[in-house]
């Protein structure tokens, strides 16, 4: 065999292997470890299917913009089992602290990401971090520790779209919570007002929902990927839905927090970003992205079983913020 014909039988062979190797891939949980370091979250495998998204007025507690119902179609994806936790997302809050544990200097495109200047107060709120979660960053933030984790690890997360999030917290239910109506079992599930104590807790100590989701309703409201809008009425089957964002206020988190009322943990209920939540910036001098006052906010992580191309990937991660003043 000639030089030119190896080297492209050889590189078939490279195609193929790689594509056999995407092919079997195992479409389950898994624990992914950042890299050069001790620290791993795990993944739980979210099936693809259909729902019925939004609440009917029927439903106890119904609010408006949860209506009129839709029927969704979502591509599998994985979702983050834990919402993020302190001990990864300093790491990227501290580049200091994160070459401190490091086993490896930090490879140069990590070292130069744009991150937020080290906070000079305390951004736990004095609830502590040990396997709590991460709080009290904007949406922005959120999506640029993402950034961080991809330029860690090379596979994309991101944010769920609020279709993900509603579709994965019901479960394959259409109660007003995933385990039914009965709000007495609300303790067995979830960190709210009733029982919180007043702050978040450590992530996993309630029983998860039927997909292994834990603290997915209360602990911390969860950031999605969209900007707030009413429902309007769908015609026929939505596919992935999501609305971009366009403007800073207001975006889309679910799930409700340690301070919620029973009815806030509805599987439904839908939650708004604030312009309030910056009045009080722990940042000197005022950061313009990263920090609302906002201890009850945190996020959860996404990766989709089908990888964008490089093109939406760098597009989802450099989007330019809004400013916010």
């Amino acid at each position: 065999m000639n030089k030119p014909y190896s080297i492209l039988f050889s590189v078939a062979i490279l195609i193929l292997a790689f594509s056999f190797r995407m092919q079997s891939e195992k479409f389950e949980p898994y624990q992914q470890n950042i890299p050069n370091t001790t620290v791993s979250f795990s993944m739980t495998p979210i099936p693809e299917g259909s729902y019925m998204m939004g609440s009917s007025k029927s439903e106890e507690g119904h609010d408006e913009d949860e209506s009129p119902v839709r029927e969704v179609e979502i591509d599998a994806f994985w979702m983050g089992t834990h919402e993020v936790t302190w001990d990864i997302f300093e790491m990227f809050l501290d580049k200091d602290y994160e070459k401190a544990i490091s086993t490896q200097p930090l490879p140069k495109n990590v070292d130069g990401l744009s991150r937020p200047s080290t906070p000079y107060l305390d951004m736990t709120f004095g609830m502590g971090k040990e396997n709590k979660p991460a709080i009290g960053m904007t949406q922005y933030g959120a999506i640029q520790f993402c950034h961080w984790l991809y330029k860690k690890t090379g596979i994309f997360y991101r944010l769920p779209t609020e279709a993900e999030w509603e579709y994965a917290a019901r479960a394959g239910t259409s109660d007003r919570y995933f385990f039914g109506n009965d709000r007495g079992l609300l303790d067995t599930y979830a960190w709210y007002e009733d029982n919180s104590g007043g702050t978040t807790h450590e992530v996993g100590k309630k029983n998860p929902n039927p997909w292994g989701l834990f603290d997915i309703i209360g602990n911390v409201m969860e950031w999605t990927y969209d900007q707030y809008e009413p429902y309007e009425i769908a015609q026929g089957i939505l596919k992935n839905p999501v609305k971009n964002p366009e403007n800073l206020y207001p975006r889309v988190l679910r799930g409700g927090h340690y301070e919620s009322i029973e009815g806030e943990l509805r599987v439904a209920k839908r939650f708004v970003s604030d312009p309030i939540w910056k009045q009080l910036d722990p940042q000197i001098p005022k950061s313009k992205w990263w920090f609302p006052e906002a201890p009850f906010v945190g996020l959860r992580l996404v990766r989709p079983l089908k990888t964008p191309s490089q093109e939406e990937i760098e597009q989802y991660y450099n989007t330019q913020p809004i400013l916010d003043y």
